[in-house]
């Protein structure tokens, strides 16, 4: 059996043993979609989960739920792989945002994506919002508000006020999502609590945000990835840290920001996609993202501490510190928190692709 077909028939049982919205009919068959499967295996699955059913890590969610795909378009799967959501820990992937995947693989993760696709297209309403934004935002802040946030970007939920994201989503894709929910996940369906006009009161809040100036993009990073390593380890003749506790343990931010005020001797690893390492990552931190260390093991040293950190907090940066510890990296530890907490503390980032 050839490796792409392998990968296929555990896809295909990872689909089938994932429960809830996904069910046992996933065979990508082309060869876009065994590339694409091979992408979401090695880059998306750690937060989607396996099958795409969701919520693995850090809230992601049900990308393959049966009302998402038949509702979505090709163009807003593609705007969020190559651009990511600002705001959140969805990386952009494009290699035109610093990320690792030029347009041929976006188009057969998508495809891959497709693949999971088993109903038919939803009827959707594309009509211009008509209500009114000052009651859409009352109606929003009751229904809404608890889970995505104020102005819907604060909130553990999708980011549905981003603008980006609303730029890509159409009217009928959003009515659809507030009437239909996704069954078996946190968002419900208010198609029984609330009546049409509030539903169009709460669409035309969100376009009113849209409207809204966006953040200042990202710049793509100046060197295309993979990021060359930089200088490891932080303090070459430094004290051993203390305090570290080796994988699969995981060691408190406040602990580790000590220890690098010690002059302790250690290297801190970005497990991120190098888009993410470019617009802010830990002070003196390596870029060696979790999906494709390899080219790193030989330059990484084997006597000094290891620090692995993601925003995830520990999805990404876990599974880089597994792989290591797999490759006889005994030094090894995750920072616990993750980069949140690490700039909640105040303890500082920096931007670009230098350490």
């Amino acid at each position: 059996m050839r490796r792409d077909h392998a990968l296929l028939a555990a896809l295909s049982l990872a689909a089938c043993v994932a429960g809830g919205a996904v069910e046992c009919s996933h065979h990508p068959s082309t060869e876009a979609e065994v590339h694409g499967g091979e992408v979401y295996a090695k880059m998306c699955a750690v937060c989607h989960g396996a099958a795409g059913q969701g919520y693995k890590a850090d809230d992601a969610p049900a990308i393959a739920h049966p009302n998402f795909l038949s509702s979505v378009t090709d163009a807003f799967l593609r705007d969020a792989i190559v651009n990511g959501r600002t705001g959140t820990t969805m990386s952009a992937w494009g290699v035109e945002r610093g990320g690792p995947l030029v347009r041929t693989d976006v188009d057969a993760l998508v495809a891959f994506m497709r693949s999971w696709d088993r109903g038919d297209r939803a009827k959707l309403d594309e009509r211009m919002p008509k209500g009114n934004a000052v009651r859409g935002q009352v109606a929003y802040a009751g229904a809404c508000g608890p889970c995505h946030g104020a102005r819907g970007v604060s909130g553990k939920a999708i980011k549905i006020g981003d603008p980006a994201l609303l730029a890509s989503a159409s009217n009928g894709f959003l009515r659809y999502a507030i009437r239909e929910g996704r069954a078996g996940t946190p968002m419900q369906a208010f198609a029984t609590t609330l009546d049409d006009g509030t539903i169009e009161d709460i669409l035309t809040a969100l376009r009113s945000w849209q409207a809204e100036p966006p953040a200042a993009p990202r710049p793509p990073p100046a060197k295309a990835p993979p990021l060359p390593l930089g200088p490891v380890p932080l303090h070459p003749h430094g004290p051993e840290p203390i305090g570290f506790k080796p994988q699969p343990g995981t060691t408190p931010a406040d602990v580790i920001k000590a220890q690098l005020d010690r002059g302790a001797k250690m290297a801190l690893l970005d497990a991120r996609a190098p888009s993410d390492y470019a617009r802010e990552h830990i002070p003196g931190a390596v870029s060696v993202p979790f999906y494709e260390p390899d080219p790193y093991y030989a330059d990484l040293p084997k006597d000094a501490w290891l620090v692995c950190y993601c925003a995830c907090p520990h999805a990404e940066s876990g599974q880089l510190a597994s792989k290591l510890a797999g490759k006889g990296f005994t030094k090894v530890t995750v920072l616990d928190e993750g980069l949140g907490v690490w700039k909640a503390r105040g303890y500082g980032t920096h931007t670009g692709v230098d350490p």
